[in-house]
């Protein structure tokens, strides 16, 4: 697999003028007979649920694929069952179980942000249930990585003095922090919950096993800054084994931008 690396910005997916990258134009048309249904598995990131997928989503399964947005544990709807030890493990196991009972297979898993975390814990177990992973502005792991090891310095040593107070769920953060666009951000506002403070500081379980899966692309929307992001796009970048894309959104981008998110995904 040949490493490619494109640059879209907003200007270009309006005029159609990034179809070539994505391989769709503007408008998504429904799948043609000789085309393969899908399975995507979309993993949200800190303080977001499931509930941030749904335009991404309603937009794939018009195309005649199968999507799945799980809420992990603690977050969204199923923030009544967040607990103290509600960590990294908890929400591997949380899409791990939906790929086992759902009998999932050929997937294209997807992590946003923090669901990056996720997806690299999930892709080392299950690497033969996954025909392609995308990380979408996310935390790409090392093993023993944790978000807080892999944040700016001032960023983790606030992170471990929460958790040293007491402190076990965070945020959520102010929603200007994403970039979200001036007309989404009510709905995201009211939506986001506390994120469950262990699962910033868990490490990584071994990453090794998401090796062998054949597509592998990263996703870096430019104006929100972190270096930890930089860093990923950058090594993935240098990498025959992987495709990216650098966008010139917010960090956000299912939320504002799902039609283009939704081609590129079908793409991937």
């Amino acid at each position: 697999m040949t490493n490619s690396t494109t640059k879209i910005t907003r200007r270009q997916f309006g005029t159609g003028a990034a179809a070539g990258a994505v391989g769709l134009a503007g408008m998504m048309e429904p799948l043609h007979a000789d085309q393969m249904q899908k399975t995507f598995i979309l993993v949200h990131g800190a303080w977001h649920g499931g509930w941030c997928w749904r335009r991404v989503a309603d937009l794939l399964q018009a195309q005649g694929h199968k999507v799945f947005t799980p809420t992990l544990t603690g977050l969204g709807e199923k923030s009544h069952l967040r607990q103290d030890e509600t960590g990294l493990d908890t929400h591997v196991t949380d899409i791990l179980n939906l790929i086992e009972w759902e009998d999932l297979s050929d997937i294209v898993l997807v992590g946003h942000s923090y669901g990056g975390m996720v997806i690299t814990g999930v892709a080392n177990a299950l690497a033969d249930k996954i025909e392609a992973i995308v990380y979408l502005d996310a935390f790409k792991p090392d093993e023993g990585d944790s978000v807080a090891s892999m944040a700016d310095p001032k960023t983790s040593a606030y992170m471990h003095k929460l958790w040293d107070d007491g402190t076990r769920a965070w945020g959520p953060l102010p929603v200007d922090y994403f970039s979200v666009l001036p007309e989404n951000t009510d709905w995201v506002t009211a939506k986001m919950t506390p994120q469950p403070l262990r699962t910033f500081l868990d490490p990584s379980g071994p990453v090794a096993g998401g090796a062998v899966i054949a597509r592998k692309t990263y996703v870096r929307a430019l104006k929100f800054p972190s270096l930890a992001f930089d860093a990923a796009l950058a090594a993935t970048r240098g990498d025959a084994g992987w495709n990216t894309l650098e966008l010139d959104y917010g960090h956000d981008v299912m939320i504002d931008y799902p039609s283009q998110l939704a081609a590129i995904l079908q793409d991937a």
